[in-house]
């Protein structure tokens, strides 16, 4: 194989390569389409011109039946007239516009099956253009499907869910630990109120407990007088009834004494 073949081969399989990776079905679908529809002018245009071309020996058909319709009748004329010299040459002309005549029935023929084929093929090109465009516009759509899936699994490929499973792993381990937090603050400060409560109430029991034990013994003569002292706090209801069973119970027994 010679050095210049193998570099055209090199050459072809590069730009080659580089055509098929930068062509895109679609544009190519819809340039094809475009040109498609201009061709249509192009024919309607070529139509025309056939079938002006039958029209118009359509028209010299008829010109030559009137001429030769016309030249009978002047032979017809000149030889009743006695005038031979003209009446041979009307007939001349006759013979000339009878072969004319004879030649555009025959083109007129030829004319007439082209425009009908003109027509048809123009016909059937439009038909075929129809098809042609339905089936590239089923293309292209297959085609954008086709990109889609490609993104999609582009998509898919990149998305790693375990990052992600990690993250919001992460995120919610983060978020029960600041709850818990928060929970546990809250029950502390509700347990501290509490327990300072319950010790006021427990010092107010204990307190109430010494007055009553320091009114028994004065009750008893067991202590001094409270004179000078601070007025203690008046027992309550159920209380002050509660000493006087035994203040009774002491008097009862001085008296038995």
């Amino acid at each position: 194989m010679g050095l210049w073949t193998r570099v055209k081969r090199s050459m072809r399989a590069l730009f080659g390569g580089l055509i098929e990776r930068t062509e895109d079905p679609e544009l190519i679908l819809q340039q094809t389409i475009r040109d498609m529809r201009d061709r249509v002018p192009e024919l309607n245009n070529s139509v025309a011109q056939v079938m002006a071309t039958e029209k118009l020996l359509a028209k010299n058909k008829e010109r030559l039946e009137t001429q030769v319709v016309e030249l009978d009748s002047k032979i017809r004329a000149s030889v009743k007239m006695g005038r031979d010299d003209i009446a041979s040459a009307y007939i001349g002309q006759l013979q000339q516009a009878q072969m004319d005549l004879q030649k555009t029935s025959q083109q007129l023929e030829h004319a007439n099956l082209a425009s009908k084929q003109a027509l048809k093929a123009r016909d059937n090109y439009v038909l075929q253009m129809q098809r042609r465009t339905a089936e590239a516009m089923q293309l292209i759509n297959q085609s954008k499907q086709a990109k889609l899936q490609e993104q999609l699994a582009q998509t898919m490929e990149s998305f790693e869910i375990g990052d992600d499973a990690s993250t919001f792993s992460e995120m919610r381990d983060k978020i029960d630990r600041r709850a818990a937090a928060a929970e546990a603050k809250l029950q502390l400060g509700s347990a501290s109120v509490d327990s300072q409560m319950q010790d006021i109430e427990r010092e107010a029991l204990d307190m109430q407990l010494q007055d009553k034990l320091l009114a028994y013994k004065r009750e008893m003569g067991l202590l001094p007088s409270a004179t000078g002292v601070a007025p203690q706090a008046l027992p309550a209801e159920n209380e002050s009834s509660a000493a006087e069973e035994p203040r009774a119970v002491l008097t009862n027994g001085k008296r038995n004494s």
